[in-house]
């Protein structure tokens, strides 16, 4: 198996693993109870949350845990009043694009490069507006977004409103589960107010993601009960799941630069094989501000769809965008907004790197490749 698809998921570490069976098997208590057993769960669990947090230079009680990006997204948004307004970037994920239908919203446009147009959210930031959603990197291109300058550009429009009298909050939210596995994230640097974290991006388990919420940030549940998570995400904490989250979250710290560097390369072997088809790909996005482990590539007059299938025959495991996009059947709203055309977002392909890929897998995936792509030009042009 070759598998170059680790935007979508990622496999669960050994270390993870290890570090989170004792609290399915001998340590399973609620950390709800007063017992010693439990109150030892429960210190675990905020140890835990401690980590996750000090890694984006925040604190534990700053995180609410909840099932994964999605939910986090969802959270984030209640922020916005009844009168007020969210922009989004118009390549978001579906999460943030399907949940900010119950508000009042605009979309910001971004270039060919999937870069947000920074004039363009300029001209869209009314008195109204109450939050910017932006992710740091999309999950089809790769696209590093650059978060601190947008929020310069909030914190001058804060200040006008300020001047004119207007108090209405501005706050900018982060969907940062793909970066969080390559950048080096600080919400201080970053200049986020709210920021979505996700662990089965990074090898942790799937089902468990944290959202960072800034003081004075005021969230609505979207669920009630016993009051866990200060009130705002009812249930029994999953506490194996968030000792995972911990677990590979420190097992990425301080590496993001040797595994920029060990992608970077990977990437090259990986594009030099597919430059040899017999169609001429058409590489998606700017590796200056793309993900290094991104490669996402269109082949004109082709179906990625039936490469795919073509491709899994070969055990070489490859999408056609965003997971949850490819399982509706519609074309990519991502590429349709970066301006491709219908025949090359039809023959558009994401390849993305990680953990289980080295350089002789990637040359074997890369030659794979390009003979499914020789096979089917061959097929349909003769």
């Amino acid at each position: 198996m070759i598998y170059l698809d680790h935007a979508s998921a990622t496999p669960v570490s050994d270390k993870v693993l290890r570090a989170m069976t004792p609290f399915m098997t001998d340590d399973f208590f609620n950390p709800s109870s007063a017992y010693l057993p439990a109150v030892r769960v429960r210190d675990a669990y905020e140890n835990a949350k401690n980590s996750i947090a000090n890694s984006i230079g925040a604190k534990g009680n700053d995180l609410v845990i909840t099932s994964g990006a999605t939910e986090a997204n969802a959270l984030a948004m209640t922020v916005v009043s009844k009168n007020g307004k969210i922009l989004v970037l118009e390549t978001e994920h579906a999460s943030i694009l399907e949940n900010v239908k119950k508000y009042k919203f605009d979309i910001i446009k971004v270039d060919k490069n999937g870069l947000i147009n920074l004039d363009d959210l300029k001209s869209k930031l009314s008195d109204e507006v109450e939050l910017v959603s932006v992710s740091l990197a999309n999950n089809e291109l790769g696209t590093i977004q650059p978060l601190a300058e947008i929020s310069r550009i909030l914190k001058e429009s804060r200040l006008d409103r300020l001047k004119r009298g207007i108090t209405t909050q501005l706050l900018l939210h982060s969907d940062s589960s793909q970066g969080l596995a390559l950048l080096e994230l600080n919400i201080a640097r970053l200049g986020v107010d709210l920021m979505t974290l996700n662990s089965a991006k990074i090898c942790g388990p799937k089902g468990v993601g944290a959202l960072y919420v800034g003081h004075d940030v005021r969230l609505t549940p979207l669920t009630s009960g016993g009051g866990q998570e200060r009130g705002l995400r009812a249930g029994t904490e999953n506490v194996a799941g968030v000792i995972g989250f911990a677990t590979a979250i420190e097992a990425i710290r301080g590496h993001s630069s040797a595994a920029r560097k060990k992608y970077t390369a990977l990437v090259s072997i990986l594009k030099k094989e597919l430059e040899k088809a017999k169609i001429a790909p058409i590489f998606l996005g700017n590796a200056k501000h793309q993900l290094a482990n991104f490669l996402p590539v269109s082949f004109p007059g082709l179906d990625a769809e039936r490469l795919v299938f073509k491709l899994e025959e070969q055990e070489v495991y490859v999408s056609t965008g965003a997971a949850c996009s490819a399982s509706k059947g519609e074309p990519s709203h991502v590429l349709r907004a970066i301006g491709l055309t219908d025949t090359e977002i039809a023959g558009s392909l994401r390849l993305s790197l990680g953990v289980l890929n080295d350089e002789e897998n990637v040359q074997q995936a890369g030659k794979i490749i390009r003979k499914v792509v020789d096979d089917e030009v061959r097929r349909i042009y003769g």
